[in-house]
């Protein structure tokens, strides 16, 4: 199947299907007994997107306490610097409470914990945003919440782990293997299934088993709606690229979903680390092939045992040795276009949108605009817009440390 076989004007009504599935990939590989849990969390979800009552809750806490619309600023000075013409927007996900694009998901999630009657909530994290917008959410609807999180991921974002922890969670260090995102989330898994019944644990991207590919992607969608409507509004016209970041791929499926079926190219780009040798990146759309982890189909960086490998971003966020189904059916199709983009240009564009325009925006937003910066040096005409997902304040002294100040 390729991107002209597919029609998007349907697209959303027809993917996942009834199985979560996007073509080959997605599903729910888990245990009996996790699948009943599943399979009931689908059905309240299913129930409940369709209320009136919900829908109304969930566009009120977006505006009275989230702070939505978020908006998209022109990035005028670097576009000047640049100098081929192109325009750089962002789409400002770091102006969202708590400071990226999560808490669009989380707060549809506890939303639905409650509706269900749960009483936890629990969830992994990389860089720390997923975290923070669950016990935020948490702490809003009056549920407990654990949070697991890789020991490296500790040390790396430790002003996240404190808001954590002010906000009322627990934060559960997670010491195995490489203690990052991947062992965070097995972990969380292993928790879940001895409680399943009382909680539910918030997927963080647009992975696991269904329905939290589908599920994820709807509540983000609000980014992706919000981006074509302003930019039609700024511009009088449809920018001619659309740029992300991708990991797992929540806040890329966000902006994507509003421009699929528009003349538009879209750009998901993964993290190249310090190399093309396995461990030493996290691009598994670029470099892996299928597999299964976590509950779900997709194309995931595989060792010679065919496990997940080891994987390695400067962004915490982004180490994940898979990507969203959904992100695997559009690199089938050719509908979006993965690239990747290396630690050095992304610590560059860190300090150059800092710079030139005030902005200091996360390791992970940093990837996209790298390759928007480098786009528009190619295409010597035109528009990008880059979805901004988070602010660098958790960054900051990571980079710092390491990197300096250039």
């Amino acid at each position: 199947m390729k991107f002209k076989d597919v029609e998007f004007k349907t697209y959303f009504k027809n993917y996942p299907d009834s199985d979560g599935y996007f073509g080959k990939y997605g599903g729910c590989y888990v245990p009996r007994e996790l699948k009943t849990a599943m399979d009931e969390i689908a059905d309240a979800y299913y129930t409940i997107c369709k209320s009136r009552k919900f829908i109304n809750e969930l566009r009120r806490i977006r505006t009275e306490f989230q702070g939505r619309p978020t908006p998209i600023s022109h990035l005028e000075r670097l576009s000047d610097k640049i100098g081929t013409g192109v325009q750089l927007y962002v789409k400002r996900e770091d102006l969202n409470h708590t400071g990226a694009h999560k808490l669009n998901h989380c707060m549809g999630e506890v939303l639905l914990a409650k509706f269900m009657g749960k009483k936890k909530v629990i969830a992994e994290t990389g860089a720390g945003q997923h975290g923070v917008a669950l016990a935020t959410a948490a702490a809003y609807f009056g549920l407990e919440c654990d949070i697991y999180m890789g020991s490296v991921d500790i040390k790396k974002q430790a002003p996240n782990v404190a808001r954590m922890k002010i906000l009322g969670a627990n934060v559960v260090e997670v010491t195995d293997g490489l203690a990052t995102l991947k062992e965070a989330v097995d972990a969380a898994f292993a928790a879940y299934v001895k409680d399943y019944k009382d909680t539910i644990y918030c997927i963080g991207s647009v992975v696991g088993p269904h329905p939290f590919p589908l599920m994820v992607r709807d509540f983000q969608a609000v980014v992706g709606v919000e981006a074509r409507e302003q930019f039609i509004s700024m511009t009088g016209e449809l920018p001619d690229a659309v740029v992300a970041c991708v990991g797992g791929g929540s806040n890329s499926m966000g902006i994507f979903s509003g421009f699929l079926n528009d003349p538009v190219d879209i750009y998901g780009i993964e993290p190249l680390g310090i190399g093309t040798k396995m461990g030493d990146h996290a691009a598994s759309l670029t470099y892996g092939e299928e597999g299964i982890m976590h509950g779900f189909n997709s194309i995931m960086l595989k060792d010679e045992k065919g496990e997940p490998a080891p994987v390695y971003s400067v962004a915490s966020g982004l180490d994940y040795p898979s990507s969203g189904p959904e992100h695997a059916f559009l690199h089938d199709l050719g509908r979006v276009k993965y690239d990747v983009i290396g630690d050095e240009e992304t610590i560059d564009a860190f300090f150059e949108l800092s710079r030139m325009e005030g902005i200091i925006p996360a390791l992970e937003s940093a990837h996209a605009v790298a390759y928007g910066m480098k786009l528009a040096k190619a295409m010597g005409k035109g528009s990008i817009l880059i979805n901004l997902s988070g602010r660098g304040d958790k960054d900051m002294d990571y980079v710092i440390e390491k990197y300096g100040i250039r």
